[in-house]
């Protein structure tokens, strides 16, 4: 949110640098993100004064330029030359001076140097209103008053303002500093503990009154629950014009472009006091008569962007007498109803709508206005006819209007103000020490909360209406931590802490694994679980009957929970490729979600991305490409981890995989593996190849059970490695090859390993060759060679015999 220092001062008469007071409202809780300085023309017009043209003559070379005398108010005259058509003598006109600099529409600068045109030298440049910003004439030169002085500063003459603006990161719940004079207001309670007074100053509508009734329009409201408060004006005899300058640079200087007298009216007073207005052509109100109300679901209403919206039951309607939509109540105008340069009667709104009804609306049309952003978060409902006043009188100032009616007022429900019962010995307790009672009473009524009763142990207080967010014990105390300064609490420098210890086994088995991944060269990544609805139609196995969608979505974006990790994790690929850094391996844990008719169902899974090379590229190594096999390996040592083996491999049945293996024990499968198929890369434009595993989390969980971990000394004997070369039916598995070792030799041998497979021209056909190592230890001596030699004959003669293995 933007806020003017400027603008701020109206309200506040506070002398501070812009930095100084910008800290305060960061101590308030009004954290300023930074500070622009914004001149309400680029470059202020520096260097550009009121000057009296003294003579004027025909340039000698050139039939269309004039040459002229002009005095600054300095000791000598310069000579300038001026293309205009209207340049006279006698005239005041503002000139820019040699060193000055000028600024186009797309803020380019043009420096004024002196010079020479067509053999006469030029000391300036006399302005057009459009080469100093200040309107869009070409016609000729700014002629100006002739009773300003010779010399004066151009910036002083037309009230070039330099302004500074705080951007404040405002949080949901402060919406009583949604305007200039909400944070003028807690910046005072600010200055107000450092011992600095100073006057709200409120602007005035004393003056507001109805002369003439010549224009009545009569409101009618349908549900009191979607608008507690509606209040409307009849204004008569308008003129539709630029607004005065003050209120151009206002709204210029926190980002709004002006429009006209009117709307820029509305927008002032939004951004002054917090209350969103609404100004419709009083002669497009038909049957003078305001309806506010629901229409009928997909009602066809053009907005004011000229974007035609299907309406939803739901969203709340201002209507004319025949039912005809005029505006999204609280969100935009319509097209046909606005004020444009023909407008000469209007109907004023200010109201207080449903937080709840405009927010769902705003979000349903994609639409995120200044007035939905203030009403979804609550504005201050007694505030809404002290607004239309305030801009009443302005339109009556500014655009020549007239009252034309009473001013209708439908607030049928009071909103009666909060109390709250503050303890002292509860505030002491949370703020961590004590502050004095009188401090803590200054504070209170700096910031509007009476205090109605008071005991020796608290204080009986009433909370104005509009503090939505004050309404317990507990945040009365935090508004006191606030303002008294959250700096000034005093701290030790001792801590004092106990050692928890957490027993929580599905986390440490967690964080066994995240160590391990991330010790090997895995990134953790956090993908939303909010996510677009349309993923799950990229494969037969998701449902989007049990799609869990969101009732009132930040975005269509992030409309439905998610029922895979795998597209989450792709948007994150996606995005790390598209920044060059195509070499990837991620990891995550999270759930997803479903509904199985009107059950819910949360499932934890760990999911595994592999995409690009192992290594980085250099001159001295081979690139190695992350694929099945790496990430297959992985899987195995996790599960080895976890202490789950013996499992059984078998076909993928997810179509998400052009190539899957799943793991699982029986009929359960707890982990799923493959190359995620090109046609699901290309919806996120990745053109490279990924690998990508799903752990079913809760299944892995109940598999690790209680299982022990054993430990063994380490061996005081060696072991001795034995090779055998096997040629073998190309039909025959390793499995085999390593299930009858073990068979045949139960007690000493420890390992076998494929360390070579061979299929060639030289081998027979149907053959392969296989080179199988042995490990072999004893635990209570040193092997002799006669019994390793035996050992490697029991072991030849079995393959031989059951896999009619043959000795190369």
């Amino acid at each position: 949110m933007k806020i003017s220092y400027k603008w701020l001062q109206q309200f506040l008469q506070i002398d501070w640098e812009p930095d100084r007071a910008g800290e305060l409202l960061t101590d308030l809780g009004l954290e300023v993100e930074g500070i622009e300085t914004k001149e309400s023309i680029k470059g202020s017009l520096k260097g550009v004064v009121v000057g009296e043209v003294l003579t004027c003559i025909q340039h000698p070379n050139a039939d269309r330029l004039k040459v002229t005398t002009v005095d600054l108010g300095l000791s000598e005259t310069v000579q300038i030359v001026c293309g205009a058509p209207n340049v006279a003598v006698g005239q005041k006109v503002p000139v820019a001076t040699i060193g000055t600099s000028l600024y186009d529409d797309k803020g380019a600068a043009f420096k004024i140097k002196k010079g020479k045109i067509r053999g006469e030298e030029s000391y300036g440049m006399i302005c057009a209103e459009d080469e100093l910003g200040l309107g869009n004439n070409h016609d000729g030169i700014l002629v100006l008053d002739k009773e300003i002085p010779v010399g004066t500063a151009v910036a002083e003459v037309f009230n070039i303002e330099t302004d500074f603006v705080f951007e404040i990161g405002l949080t949901p719940n402060r919406s009583d500093a949604m305007s200039h004079f909400g944070v003028a207001r807690d910046l005072r309670a600010g200055l107000m503990q450092q011992h600095v007074n100073l006057e709200l100053i409120s602007p005035s509508v004393s003056d507001f009154h109805v002369d003439e009734r010549t224009l009545r329009i009569d409101v009618e409201v349908d549900d009191r629950e979607q608008a507690p408060r509606y209040c409307g004006i009849t204004i008569t005899d308008i003129e539709v014009k630029d607004s005065p300058q003050w209120i151009q640079n206002r709204l210029k200087s926190i980002g709004i472009t002006p429009k006209n007298n009117i709307v820029d009216i509305t927008n002032y007073v939004l951004h002054e006091l917090g209350q969103p207005l609404h100004a419709f052509d009083a002669q497009k109100v038909k049957g003078n008569k305001i309806l506010v109300k629901t229409l009928q679901q997909g009602t066809k209403f053009t907005t004011l962007d000229d974007i035609e919206r299907e309406l939803s039951s739901e969203d709340i309607m201002i209507c004319d007498a025949d039912s005809n939509p005029l505006c999204i109540a609280g969100v935009l105008g319509g097209l046909k109803s606005g004020v444009t340069e023909n407008t000469t009667s209007i109907f004023l709104e200010s109201a207080y709508f449903n937080p709840v009804s405009i927010r769902k609306t705003a979000k349903r049309h994609a639409l995120n206005t200044d007035a939905s952003f203030r009403f979804e978060r609550g504005i201050d409902i007694n505030k809404s006819k002290y607004a239309l006043k305030r801009a009443a009188l302005l339109i009556e100032e500014y655009a020549g209007g007239k009252m034309g009616s009473d001013i209708s007022d439908f607030f049928p429900e009071k909103i009666e103000d909060f109390q709250v019962f503050l303890s002292y010995e509860n505030a002491y307790g949370l703020i961590g020490q004590e502050i004095p009672k009188e401090t803590i009473k200054n504070i209170l009524a700096s910031l509007e909360i009476k205090i109605n009763s008071e005991t020796e142990g608290g204080l009986g207080l009433t909370i104005p209406s509009y503090r939505t967010d004050v309404q317990r014990e507990a945040d009365i105390i935090e508004e006191i931590l606030r303002v008294y300064g959250y700096n000034n609490i005093e701290f030790s420098h001792k801590l004092n802490t106990s050692i928890s210890f957490d027993s929580n086994k599905e986390i440490k088995i967690e964080n066994i694994i995240a160590n391990q991944l991330t010790s090997i060269g895995f990134n953790e990544t956090m993908a939303n679980s909010l996510t677009k609805p349309e993923y799950v139609t990229f494969s037969e196995n998701l449902n989007e009957a049990t799609t869990v969608e969101m009732l009132n979505p930040l975005s269509n974006d992030l409309k439905a929970m998610r029922q895979s990790l795998l597209f989450g994790g792709l948007e994150s690929i996606a995005y790390n490729i598209n920044r060059k850094n195509s070499s990837l391996q991620f990891y995550e844990f999270g759930k997803t979600y479903h509904r199985y008719n009107e059950k819910y169902e949360e499932n934890k899974h760990l999911t595994l991305f592999v995409t690009g090379n192992r290594t980085k590229e250099s001159w001295s190594i081979d690139h190695k490409v992350l694929d099945f096999f790496f990430l297959k390996g992985i899987i195995t040592s996790l599960l080895s981890r976890l202490g789950i083996e013996k499992v059984k491999s078998s076909p993928t049945k997810q179509d998400v995989f052009s190539e899957g293996v799943s793991f699982g024990l029986g009929k359960m499968k707890f982990v799923e593996f493959g190359v995620v198929k090109p046609t699901i890369l290309k919806e996120f434009g990745i053109k490279q190849e990924v690998l990508f595993a799903d752990f079913n989390w809760d299944t892995i969980l109940k598999l690790t059970g209680n299982k022990k971990i054993s430990v063994t000394e380490l061996q005081k004997f060696p072991s001795v490695k034995r090779d055998l070369a096997l040629l073998l039916d190309s039909k025959t598995a390793f499995d085999e090859v390593y299930n009858l070792a073990f068979q045949t030799e139960r007690k000493l041998l420890k390992e076998v390993d494929l360390f070579d497979v061979y299929e060639g021209d030289k081998l027979p056909d149907g053959k392969k060759s296989y080179a199988v190592s042995f490990i072999l230890q004893d635990e209570t001596k040193t092997l002799a060679d006669k019994q390793i030699d035996k050992i490697m004959q029991k072991l030849q003669q079995a393959f031989e015999k059951k896999l009619d293995a043959v000795l190369r």
